[in-house]
């Protein structure tokens, strides 16, 4: 039994109010507007004293909007839209709600989105705590990160492992676009808000994750949010368990994050205030692995060096791999890998380093098609350094012949 608010239209309301009763729900309020919810779910007039389970609104701009569906996260009342067209079922996508039914269903179909992961999870499907964690880094100035985390998680997949890719950006999500998907409706962040509801389990991580096809090996994605303003989604906590949700769901779990991990000092003393960098330190704090990503001129290795040290403060328990992009002489002089593997281990202390070459027919092809680099370039330069990067240190178990071990360094210099 569920104690439920509602917020339709007559016609709605009339046909199912019979069917709510009948399964035992009690009603603590019939309002007209998302502001009247609101109002009443913060403790205005209506069901204040009452423990509100769900609210089920009409999805038109009247009833449903992102006000509300904060309200709903922030004191974990599950939220469920009744959309009439398609027009309707694009503004609930919009705010980031997914629990959306026709708004002709039967009650059957609206009570099964309303007892959604409440139910114990059957013994055949657990969320088991045995996945690896990779989040990739890098600073601010474009270094590649999109690029390198997209493209770890495809070879990673190739050699037959489970993967989720997720977009935890909260400085706005690229994800999507690089591989060619819509981000109106970003999966993380919903991924987030079931998190705080308690109702993230494998069927919720399924249904609200997109999928990426290939012949090599495909992967689950969680798109991360398009506008930068969505930042207040990502709240630490909620990152934090649904990273979990995914460690539990597939053996590998990439994420992309955002380049700036300072603490937000000016807010210090208010312990439940949000926090625009808490989804890229709670990552951190969940990795297994980090991978490092820098761009191999002389203002990209300053941003990265400075950043790369605070690393080991947020990923105290992280292998830490540094990979540099677009290495080029046109940047650094003659001999390019040398200068930059020189400035590493000068200023950073680093020994080893991924260096992938500037290769940027290679890329734009793949950005084009909206493909990974081993589905649209598989004999680049860049998908190679990647594909050792995987098979020598983030899957370290895998056994290659070693002819092909040898023969890819060499094309990659040839290029």
């Amino acid at each position: 039994m569920a104690t439920l608010v509602l917020a339709l239209d007559g016609h709605t309301e009339d046909r199912l109010l019979a069917d709510i009763l009948e399964h035992g729900h009690h009603i603590a309020a019939r309002l007209g507007t998302a502001r009247e919810v609101v109002a009443a779910l913060e403790g205005g007039a209506g069901p204040e004293a009452a423990r509100i389970d769900a609210v089920i609104v009409s999805a038109s701009t009247q009833t449903l909007g992102a006000e509300l569906l904060a309200v709903c996260d922030r004191r974990g009342i599950r939220l469920i839209a009744l959309a009439d067209d398609a027009g309707e079922r694009a503004h609930a996508a919009r705010i980031g709600l997914h629990e959306v039914v026709v708004a002709g269903a039967p009650w059957a179909e609206i009570e099964g989105q309303l007892t959604a992961g409440v139910a114990e999870r059957p013994a055949s499907e657990p969320l088991a705590a045995g996945g690896t964690v990779i989040v990739v880094w890098g600073p601010g100035g474009a270094p590649g990160r999109t690029t390198v985390a997209v493209n770890i998680a495809a070879e990673i997949a190739a050699l037959g492992h489970s993967v989720v890719l997720a977009d935890a950006d909260s400085y706005g999500g690229t994800v999507a676009p690089v591989l060619g998907m819509l981000d109106e409706s970003p999966g993380f962040a919903a991924a987030c808000r079931l998190s705080g509801n308690g109702g993230l389990d494998q069927g919720e991580l399924e249904r609200i994750a997109q999928r990426y096809l290939s012949p090599q090996g495909g992967l689950w994605v969680l798109t991360g949010i398009g506008r930068a303003e969505r930042w207040p989604e990502l709240a630490a906590e909620k990152v934090t368990t649904t990273i979990e949700a995914c460690r539990g769901w597939q053996e590998y779990t990439v994420i992309d994050i955002g380049f700036c991990l300072e603490f937000d000092e000016e807010i210090a003393s208010d312990l439940f205030a949000p926090r625009r960098n808490a989804a890229a330190a709670a990552a951190l704090a969940a990795a297994d692995h980090v991978v490092a990503v820098g761009l191999a001129d002389p203002v990209g290795m300053s941003r990265f060096l400075r950043g790369f040290a605070a690393l080991p403060e947020h990923a105290p328990t992280a292998r830490i791999s540094v990979v540099m992009n677009r290495v080029r002489a046109s940047a650094v002089g003659l001999d390019p890998h040398g200068q930059v593997r020189q400035t590493l281990r000068r200023f950073g202390g680093i020994e080893q380093a991924t260096l992938l070459p500037h290769e940027l027919n290679a890329l734009d092809t793949a950005v084009l098609d909206g493909r990974t680099l081993r589905d649209s370039a598989p004999r680049s330069a860049v998908r190679a350094g990647i594909r050792d990067l995987v098979a020598t240190e983030l899957v370290p178990d895998v056994a290659q012949p070693p002819r092909r071990r040898a023969l890819w360094p060499l094309f990659g210099a040839a290029r």
